[in-house]
């Protein structure tokens, strides 16, 4: 609304102009009419010439050297001059109007505009009768003078009026507009998984109806949603049954007298069947993690001793890689509100990466390292694998997702689990580089979850 107004403004400035010059012409075309018929009735015959008979103060004031700039002349029937200006420009002779008729040109006068008037005269008692040429003219100082007084009188108060024309219209529009603003703050503000109906009794009367619309859009949104998830949860629940079964079979049947290709098909057959459990639970734990607008039981826990916890369930898997898995942490508690299976969960899936990934033989560190001046607890799980190049990284924590030529049976599920569980319990998820060797220079990965310190564990020594 602002820039029509700016932009109608010189407009309106233009068109007050041609308006003001249009009324200041008028009066003054009326005088200078007026002074010609005035000038036209004192000329007289005298001798067969035409002789102009005025007082001493009007020869005065129309010499030329008054203030007000006004002139006159009049000619007679053969061109000559009969008194006034010498040099004041004559119209043609098919321009000049019939006795008693006034017009109006413009012209130029000693390097001056001028407007003239002018008319003829008959001399009927003149012999042969004469056709005498009466003007008056004079500058336009004072038009451009009114002109200027008009203008100044409409658009000075313009300067006051727009600027709070410009005022008004930017406070009433931004009340207007502030319910809508504050649903747009709302909206950006939620997460992503927050699916709950907007307040339409906050919006304004004409987009409730479109508020309502949105709900009901979200509402639908979220039953699918859920009945997406629920299929997930309930399709792995019902599959680890039978894979469980499946590699207990190949187990029993491994312990029989068989034939070499059979007994590779049935150790192919129990690492399959372990392969799809695990990514079974993996996908049980996505569903969940996924899943918030359930809501999770969070509770006060030592996460320190949950780290150890998950760490000693995978001895035995770094042990038959011949894998040197430590622990590093401090003595005191570290207290974080979170759901003890799922931060388990998300502990497991790290060790897990570096467990597969990591060529056997190789070191495997899990910390806790609290760092109570930010509020944060860092959780770093470090290797000495193959790494993750940088441009990889943004990709490793999406679902399914697996770098070409890596090595290892993984299925590319534990990092998204491992950034939906952070993310549910506030915190965030990094992947570095761990140098363990400097020439030459061997990097591995270190993954660093950082989550919030419970409040009252912060100020702890």
């Amino acid at each position: 609304m602002l820039a029509p107004l700016l932009l109608l403004w010189p407009m309106s400035i233009a068109v007050t102009y041609l308006v003001a010059k249009t009324l200041a012409n008028g009066p003054f075309d009326r005088a200078l009419e007026t002074d010609v018929y005035v000038l036209a009735r004192q000329i007289h015959p005298v001798n067969g010439v035409a002789e102009l008979s005025l007082p001493d103060a009007a020869r005065d004031f129309l010499s030329g050297d008054n203030p007000d700039k006004v002139f006159y002349q009049v000619l007679g029937a053969r061109g000559e001059l009969v008194a006034g200006v010498p040099d004041m420009p004559a119209p043609a002779d098919d321009d000049r109007p019939h006795p008693g008729i006034v017009e109006f040109r413009d012209a130029q006068l000693h390097g001056d505009d001028i407007r003239v008037a002018y008319t003829t005269v008959e001399l009927p008692a003149a012999p042969g009768g004469q056709s005498v040429l009466v003007q008056v003219g004079e500058t336009l100082d004072k038009r451009s003078a009114l002109a200027n007084d008009i203008i100044k009188g409409v658009i000075l108060p313009q300067f006051v009026i727009l600027p709070l024309a410009i005022v008004l219209v930017w406070f009433g529009l931004s009340r207007g507009l502030a319910p809508l603003t504050a649903l747009q703050a709302n909206l950006r503000a939620r997460r992503p998984d927050d699916l709950s109906p907007l307040e339409a009794r906050r919006a304004p009367p004409e987009i409730e109806p479109l508020v309502t619309s949105f709900n009901e859009l979200l509402t639908r949104l979220e039953q699918n949603i859920d009945l997406q998830k629920r299929f997930i949860a309930d399709a792995a629940h019902q599959m680890k049954t039978p894979l469980a079964g499946l590699h207990t079979q190949a187990e029993l049947a491994l312990r029989q007298e068989v034939s070499p290709e059979v007994r590779l098909s049935l150790e192919q057959i129990a690492a399959s069947a372990d392969q799809a459990a695990r990514l079974v639970t993996q996908l049980l734990a996505l569903a969940r993690a996924e899943n918030r607008m359930t809501g999770q039981i969070f509770t006060s826990l030592e996460i320190a001793h949950l780290a150890r916890l998950a760490v000693r369930d995978w001895v035995q898997a770094a042990l038959a890689k011949e894998m040197d898995l430590g622990y590093e942490g401090p003595e005191e508690p570290v207290i974080v509100t979170g759901n003890a299976v799922m931060l388990r969960e998300m502990l497991s899936n790290v060790i897990d990466n570096a467990i597969r990934y990591t060529p056997a033989g190789g070191r495997i560190t899990v910390r806790v390292a609290p760092d109570r001046a930010k509020g944060l607890v860092l959780l770093e799980v470090e290797d000495t694998g193959p790494g993750i190049a940088p441009a990889e990284r943004p990709k490793v924590v999406e679902r399914f997702y697996r770098i070409l030529g890596r090595e290892g049976d993984g299925s590319g599920l534990g990092l998204a689990i491992v950034r939906e569980i952070a993310t549910m319990h506030g915190g965030t998820v990094t992947i570095d580089d761990h140098v363990y060797q400097t020439s030459p220079r061997l990097a591995g990965t270190l993954v660093r979850v950082s989550l919030p310190l419970l409040a009252a564990a912060r100020d702890l020594p």
